[in-house]
C-alpha cells in the first residue's frame, strides 16, 4: 500500500491530521493535502509543439496563397513552385523540404476552400429579381432563338416576361417601362443575378451604363447585382427563368414573335 492509500485509509477511519502525520511520519501538510485531494487522474499530456524549420516561411507562404485566389487555377503556386521560390528568394536561411511544403500548403488550402454558412434569403414586399433567358420561337416559319426579360416578386411568386431579339441595355429598359405600365407600379429594389445588358462587372464594382443609369434614376428604384459565384443568393430569379422558358415547351411555338411580344408583360 502506498503512503497516499495509507493516509485514505486513516481518514476513512476517522484519524486526524495529526494522529496520521505521527503514525506514518509524515509533515502535517503532507497529510493534509492528500486529505484534502479527491481527483487522483494523472495528469493529461501536454503535447509540446515542435518547431519547423518552416516557421519563419509559413506567413510569406500565407500571403502567395492569398495572392492566388485573385488568379486563374493554372496562373497558382503548386506546392513544387512555392519550395522553389523558397529556396531560390531565401537562399540561406530556407533548408526546409519540399514534402514539408507540401503538407502545410494542403492543409493551408483545405482551411482556405472550406465551406461558408448562409442564411435563408428573406425578400420583402416590392422587392423583385431580374434575369434574363433564352427560347426557341418560330417568326415568318423561320425558328429562331429570342432572348426574354423576366421580372418575378419573390414575395408572392408572381412573374412577367418580356422577349426581345436581344440582350442589351436598351432591351432591359424597354422591358422594364413595359412591365411597370403592365404592373402599373415600381418595384422599389431590383436584383439582377448578372450584369449583363445592364452594365459591365469589374472584379466587384458593376459600372452600369448611362442609359441604364437615368432609367433608374427617372424611375427611383434602387439596383443591387448577386454575386456570379454565389448561387444561393441568386434565389427565385433563376428558378422563374426555367418556369418562363416552359410555356415555349421542347419544340418552338408557332406563335410568332410578333405576337407573343404584343403583350407587354406576359404573366409568367
Amino acid at each position: 500500500m502506498t503512503t497516499i492509500e495509507q493516509i485514505k485509509a486513516l481518514q476513512t477511519e476517522g484519524w486526524t491530521v495529526s494522529a496520521i502525520a505521527q503514525e506514518l511520519g509524515l509533515d502535517r501538510k503532507t497529510v493534509r493535502k492528500y486529505m484534502i485531494q479527491e481527483d487522483f487522474s494523472l495528469p493529461t499530456p501536454v503535447a509540446r509543439p515542435r518547431r519547423s524549420q518552416l516557421d519563419a516561411f509559413k506567413a510569406t507562404i500565407d500571403a502567395w496563397l492569398a495572392d492566388d485566389q485573385r488568379h486563374r487555377f493554372k496562373q497558382r503556386h503548386t506546392a513544387r513552385r512555392i519550395h522553389k521560390r523558397l529556396q531560390e528568394e531565401f537562399p540561406t536561411s530556407y533548408t526546409g523540404s519540399y514534402v514539408g511544403v507540401q503538407r502545410y500548403v494542403k492543409k493551408q488550402r483545405r482551411l482556405m476552400t472550406a465551406p461558408t454558412g448562409t442564411m435563408d434569403l428573406v425578400w420583402h414586399p416590392g422587392e423583385c429579381q431580374v434575369d434574363f433567358g433564352e427560347a426557341d420561337v418560330v417568326e415568318d416559319h423561320v425558328e429562331i432563338v429570342v432572348k426574354f426579360l423576366v421580372l418575378t416578386f419573390p414575395f408572392s411568386n408572381a412573374g412577367y416576361m418580356q422577349l426581345f431579339r436581344g440582350e442589351t441595355a436598351e432591351c432591359v429598359a424597354q422591358g422594364l417601362v413595359d412591365i411597370f405600365a403592365r404592373i402599373e407600379g415600381v418595384p422599389r429594389r431590383l436584383v439582377f443575378d448578372n450584369a449583363s445588358g445592364v452594365g459591365r462587372r469589374i472584379g466587384d464594382v458593376v459600372r452600369m451604363t448611362e442609359l441604364f443609369r437615368r432609367v433608374a434614376l427617372h424611375y427611383g428604384f434602387e439596383t443591387t447585382f448577386c454575386n456570379p459565384y454565389a448561387g444561393h443568393e441568386k434565389g427565385y430569379g433563376k428558378q422563374s427563368g426555367v418556369l418562363a422558358q416552359e410555356p415555349f415547351g421542347s419544340r418552338a411555338p408557332h406563335t410568332g414573335f410578333n405576337r407573343v411580344q404584343r403583350d407587354p408583360a406576359a404573366h409568367v
